[in-house]
């Protein structure tokens, strides 16, 4: 990945905005603390138009028999940016640079990821840092089944495994598995290679999803798919998270909730936010913790 395609994607993203094509989603915000961790808790008013087009977030359509990725919209995509994926704008971007990275030809988001998944995420990570992560399956937030993972830029108000790292160890050794005294529910924190070079960070992150399933019991079934589960990895960690529904109170919770950004459909749904705690709601999508 080169910096020339960065500028390709700025160029890409001033134009969609122009043209219409590409709609942000705008959101009002709280500030809520829990277990002494900041969650951004946002309002986003779109999300009602988006509903009507029976879209969520942050992704495309729920209908099965539509795959917005075959082929991506033309104004969204940079073209030949890649061999194995199309490097998409994602159309209701929660922040600046929302990617979409899909594979260029069909296969299931609930297979497990591959060294090509990781090398592709690997190249931003490498380049620019931020947020690679992935929503395993409908019950982990996923709106289409075509593979895809996604990236976001780092920026203060953008989701990021920065809130966890006060209380991770900060001199891990690099593929060792961890918890978070915080959360009370299933999770593997895993130590990422300090390397900036893309295909030794790609090699860690897939070693790392590997052994952070290993840990979590996630197991391909008879169909070769996995349980549903969200991976995130940025700030020198991967988090995996398997899960054990999508909507709690109507709150559809996806990968960047828990990176610290949950969005919801109506101010009334900020108040169930804090009535369950940020924490709380995350655990009630996932599983409860035997720790």
């Amino acid at each position: 990945m080169s910096k020339e395609i960065l500028q390709r994607l700025d160029q890409l993203s001033r134009a969609a905005l122009a043209s219409g094509d590409l709609l942000p989603v705008q959101a009002q915000e709280q500030l809520m603390r829990d277990q002494g961790l900041t969650f951004f808790v946002r309002w986003v008013s779109t999300l009602a138009a988006k509903d009507a087009a029976s879209v969520s977030i942050p992704g495309g359509p729920r209908d099965p028999n539509f795959n917005p990725f075959l082929p991506p919209a033309p104004a969204l995509t940079v073209d030949d940016a890649s061999s194995t994926h199309n490097i998409v704008l994602n159309k209701f971007a929660v922040c600046d640079l929302h990617l979409v990275l899909a594979d260029k030809v069909f296969s299931e988001q609930l297979s497990p990821l591959r060294d090509i998944d990781f090398r592709i995420l690997a190249d931003f990570l490498a380049l620019q840092n931020g947020l690679g992560f992935y929503n395993g399956g409908g019950p982990a937030g996923a709106s289409q089944r075509h593979k895809h993972t996604q990236w976001i830029p780092q920026a203060d108000s953008n989701g990021s495994l920065a809130l966890y790292l006060d209380k991770l160890p900060t001199q891990a050794a690099a593929g060792s598995a961890h918890q978070h005294p915080a959360l009370a529910f299933e999770h593997c924190f895993v130590r990422l290679s300090d390397s900036r070079d893309p295909v030794a960070l790609s090699d860690s992150l897939l070693n790392s999803y590997r052994l952070a399933c290993n840990e979590l019991g996630l197991v391909p079934g008879q169909d070769g798919q996995l349980p549903p589960h969200n991976m995130l990895a940025g700030q020198g960690w991967m988090l995996v998270v398997p899960r054990s529904m999508e909507l709690v109170d109507g709150i559809s919770v996806n990968a960047l909730s828990y990176a610290g950004c949950i969005y919801v459909r109506t101010p009334e749904q900020i108040d169930v936010v804090r009535q369950i705690g940020p924490l709380g709601v995350l655990a009630r999508a996932g599983y409860a913790s035997n720790a």
